[in-house]
């Protein structure tokens, strides 16, 4: 027997003995131990269910029981009779298993963040942006280039520049520094040339679609788009096509946005590390984008596009925006359809637009709200944004907790956290209702089981067949290994996590009742993974720099040891009540335009 075979057929060999109940020897297998002690370890299990089986399981999931029970719940299974309990669920299991169930096809239970009995109101799809003066078309295409998307369709609208030549300017810096920062799975310039060209075209006959009409951006690689490569940033995935655009795509297309081409993202949406490289920071191509939005965060940031998409599913787009100096809007669970996206977690996955420029969300979400009866989360509700309401008009809470430090805690550059600590000054200054409010202690991190067993489920077969092996993250905390944990995971408890979520989102409500927005550090406090949980919105936006050595960059361990000084970008982030983005976005401009820090770019060389 081949090696790779010999793995493969271990590794099906210890999950069918911790479906039996295999305990400690289960634990062991999966231990790194070499695979002459995994072979031995096997031979010692003739297949037989035992109480000591039972008795070490127990272990596995908190409980205990007497030697009494147990033999109750063997019955006639001690003996592999046909009737016994394990026998029956390995047989429906391995039944279940030759079924062929495709990434797309979703859990009978849907989450919903709204709350029985709570009104969320309703809201018209209007778009009302800031009003102010836009400059004059520059002549330094790189000042093109770092233009918002409010500007570059003002300069479109004016007949001052065309889609063609805003594409080109983007193909150009695609070419320039895409290698540099590996943001790019695949570029599509012929499908840009065309989709510029007949934006060009609409425009001259007086057919503008909306204020994303010829604007260019960068689609991260777990969204379908019709014959062309979707890898889901995976090597068992490299090679796949679908037949058809997701559903963003598709609503971007219609309107009449530009498809630069396909950005990375950490294989199967966890880190910034895909199958052909890591992507960059542009602020530091020492150190990755972090992820798993990494390329959309990378490529926006360094100016290859407009605009970037990115999904979320515990941090995936807060995390990109914070390290590339991004403003990054998370949008309320539901909002945006998920049709045609690759699923890691159904009851938490997210996609929302990634930018440079705080209104500039409000944009891409107005295109990208719909309700889509195929996505069983879609959620319909309008989304309404004005520009012109007061920031005065909202209020906004923080909980002195996440904060370090006493009164002067404004003072000292090298205070820790000065930079959210400075934006919150900044709000205060601008005479903004300001609150103190208290978030009460929840059991937050109880509520994780769900990502590890959702995704295992999503990708079991990787799992089953050894594929998960082609993965180039091995590590303890990669897909590969959490897959594996999530089979160590009592169907009891996962629903049990589950009505905790439910009452932590209960609490949640009342908690953000008490404001219309929340302000904090984007982390260092529960406030990331609990809105993930409860599907509150969120926006993370850049407060300023501090100088750091590189972080983590997979398979370049000179960083460990690199005591070289970089100017990184650091953010701060704001929260909200379920479907409230138009109030993220409203204080979000306003503080970018007092804190004065929006306009720097990274020093591409």
């Amino acid at each position: 027997m081949a090696k790779n075979e010999r793995i493969t057929l271990d590794r099906r060999k210890i999950l069918i003995a911790a479906m039996l109940g295999g305990g400690t020897a289960a634990i062991n297998a999966c231990s790194n131990l070499d695979q002459e002690k995994v072979g031995d370890l096997w031979s010692g299990f003739d297949g037989r269910i035992t109480e000591r089986t039972l008795a070490e399981a127990e272990k596995l999931f908190a409980v205990s029981f007497s030697e009494t029970e147990r033999r109750q719940i063997l019955g006639g299974a001690a003996e592999n009779s046909e009737d016994g309990f394990f026998a029956r669920q390995i047989e429906s299991l391995n039944k279940r298993r030759e079924v062929d169930i495709p990434n797309a096809v979703s859990p009978a239970l849907a989450f919903d963040p709204r709350l029985p009995g709570i009104d969320y109101g309703s809201q018209d799809n209007t778009l009302t942006l800031y009003p102010e003066t836009l400059k004059s078309l520059p002549d330094n295409a790189e000042d093109i280039a770092f233009a918002s998307v409010k500007q570059q369709s003002h300069w479109m609208t004016t007949g001052q520049i065309s889609s063609r030549e805003l594409t080109e300017i983007y193909l150009e810096r695609i070419g320039r520094y895409g290698e540099l920062l590996q943001c790019f799975v695949t570029v599509t310039p012929a499908i840009a040339r065309r989709q510029a060209d007949q934006a060009d075209q609409e425009r001259k006959e007086g057919n503008i679609r909306g204020p994303l009409h010829g604007v260019p951006y960068g689609v991260k690689d777990l969204l379908d788009t019709e014959e062309i490569l979707t890898t889901w940033g995976a090597e068992p995935y490299k090679n796949r096509i679908p037949s058809s655009d997701g559903a963003v795509v598709k609503l971007l297309a219609e309107a009449g946005a530009v498809m630069l081409g396909k950005t990375t993202l950490g294989a199967l949406a966890w880190g910034d590390v895909w199958f052909g490289g890591e992507t960059r920071n542009p602020w530091n191509p020492k150190e990755g984008a972090s992820g798993s939005s990494a390329g959309s965060g990378s490529a926006t940031a360094a100016g290859l596009c407009s605009f970037g998409i990115g999904t979320e599913t515990l941090g995936s787009i807060v995390s990109p925006s914070d390290r590339n100096g991004l403003t990054g809007l998370r949008p309320t669970f539901g909002r945006v359809s998920r049709v045609g996206a690759m699923a890691l977690c159904w009851s938490l996955d997210k996609i929302g637009p990634m930018c440079r420029y705080a209104e500039d969300n409000a944009i891409i979400l107005s295109a990208l709200n719909a309700y889509d009866e195929f996505d069983t989360g879609s959620i319909d509700m309008g989304f309404s944004y004005d520009g012109t309401k007061p920031a005065h008009d909202l209020s906004i809470g923080y909980d002195p907790s996440w904060f370090e430090g006493d009164p002067a805690w404004f003072e000292g550059d090298e205070d820790v956290g000065v930079m959210e600590k400075k934006a919150l000054k900044a709000l205060i200054d601008m005479g903004l209702d300001v609150r103190e409010i208290t978030l009460p202690d929840l059991p937050v991190q109880e509520l994780a089981p769900a990502l590890g067993i959702e995704s295992a489920a999503a990708f079991e077969e990787l799992t089953l067949s050894g594929r998960d092996d082609l993965l180039r993250r091995q590590v303890k905390n990669a897909w590969p290994n959490s897959f594996r944990e999530a089979r160590y995971f009592s169907a009891v408890d996962y629903v049990q996590s589950d009505r905790l979520r439910r009452k932590v989102m209960q609490e949640a409500h009342d908690f953000f009742s008490q404001v219309d927005v929340v302000f904090g550090p984007s982390f260092g406090n529960p406030m990331l993974t609990l809105t993930n949980f409860t599907g509150h919105p969120s926006i993370a936006m850049r407060a300023g720099f501090e100088q750091m050595t590189s972080r983590s960059l997979f398979n370049h361990p000179e960083n460990d040891t690199d005591e070289t000084l970089h100017r990184v970008p650091k953010s701060i982030s704001l929260w909200s009540n379920l479907f409230q983005e138009g109030h993220l976005i409203t204080i979000a401009r306003a503080l970018e335009a007092e804190l004065g820090v929006v306009n720097e770019r990274p020093n591409l060389v």
